[in-house]
């Protein structure tokens, strides 16, 4: 079966608790941050498996932004790449995309077990504290496994979930090296802060590929930390990062920043006339004691904008449908969506 969307990124079991800020501290973590383990982090866990408000749901940024443009799209038309362990916590994962219409397509790691994430949350902030476990033994010769393969040349749009550049960078390269040779989308999201300075290396060896690329202000920053761009301004970041060099310039390469409430900055970049347009896109408010949870809203907002562009849609009304569903996604229990379903528009 063919699938429109094909999304690449790191499985994970999301373990979710409010804790107090204090909580925070006590292990070195920060209010809306993102980390992988180091030894200290490992008690967490059991931790906060232990706490009477646990949420355990189906995580990984890439995989909630898979279900999300699912949410939005016709019935099987995304499929969803990634690793995972041969245990209960992968059949969640499974039972979870299942639910939600979203095609699992994991490479099973027989002795490691399957990823998960502390999501810590303090009032409407989050702070993410990531094992990768089996997610960090993905393998490129998985993608091009003949059968999977086929899957990918099939698929019209392709996602990358920034958290994938700590574990295959060669497979962000194939991926991006088979679209713009068929003058397909694809589409990074920076993920976190650390991804661009931490792991700089691998994501730029895959800029030259990026025919779109989300983020949100604290990640714009941390880019332009990294790479000593000279300017703190997020607009002026995003157009610098829309005029890197391009392989495919049959298309122009667009960068779009959300800032919370703020509005969004969508910067289009054409690479070949070094000149860019930018377009600011308010934020729909929604009444604040509307908000359950702000963890997965990112995501969410990156599945509705893939969503828009797998069925076409104008860039402008991709980003409204980006905000719709992160709407949608704050009135909720972690990276999930109303149902039934809402529908854009209606």
């Amino acid at each position: 079966m063919p699938f429109d969307l094909l999304c690449l990124g790191n499985p994970l079991l999301d373990l979710q608790a409010d804790v107090e800020a204090e909580y925070l501290a006590t292990y070195d973590l920060k209010a809306d941050d993102a980390i992988l383990v180091d030894p200290k982090h490992m008690p967490i866990f059991d931790e906060v498996v232990a706490k009477e408000n646990v949420h355990i749901l189906a995580g990984g940024a890439a995989q909630n932004t898979a279900r999300g443009a699912q949410y939005i799209l016709p019935d099987n038309s995304v499929v969803y790449f990634g690793s995972v362990g041969n245990d209960k916590f992968a059949a969640q994962l499974r039972e979870a995309n299942t639910k939600a219409g979203v095609f699992s397509n994991y490479m099973v790691q027989e002795t490691i077990p399957t990823g998960k994430c502390a999501a810590l949350i303090t009032g409407n902030h989050r702070s993410l504290v990531t094992d990768l476990g089996a997610a960090n033994h993905y393998k490129v010769e998985h993608l091009k496994a003949a059968e999977n393969w086929k899957l990918v040349e099939e698929a019209k749009v392709y996602y990358v979930g920034g958290y994938h550049f700590t574990v295959c960078p060669e497979a962000i390269n194939t991926l991006g090296e088979h679209a713009a040779s068929t003058n397909k989308p694809f589409c990074v999201n920076l993920s976190a802060p650390f991804i661009p300075t931490v792991f700089k290396d691998a994501l730029d060896s895959s800029s030259q590929y990026w025919d779109f690329l989300i983020g949100n202000e604290s990640e714009a920053a941390a880019y332009a930390e990294s790479h000593g761009l000279d300017t703190s301004d997020i607009e002026g970041i995003a157009k610098a990062i829309a005029l890197l060099p391009k392989k495919n310039t049959g298309r122009n390469r667009t960068v779009v920043f959300t800032q919370g409430t703020d509005e969004t900055i969508v910067v289009i970049g054409d690479v070949e006339k070094g000149t860019t347009t930018t377009q600011r896109v308010p934020v729909h408010p929604i009444p604040g004691n509307t908000i359950v949870d702000s963890n997965g809203a990112g995501d969410a907002f990156a599945g509705g904008f893939v969503g828009g562009l797998v069925q076409g849609k104008e860039l402008l009304t991709c980003v409204d449908m980006g905000q719709w569903l992160a709407a949608l996604s704050l009135q909720q229990v972690g990276p999930s969506y109303p149902y039934p379903k809402k529908v854009y528009g209606a």
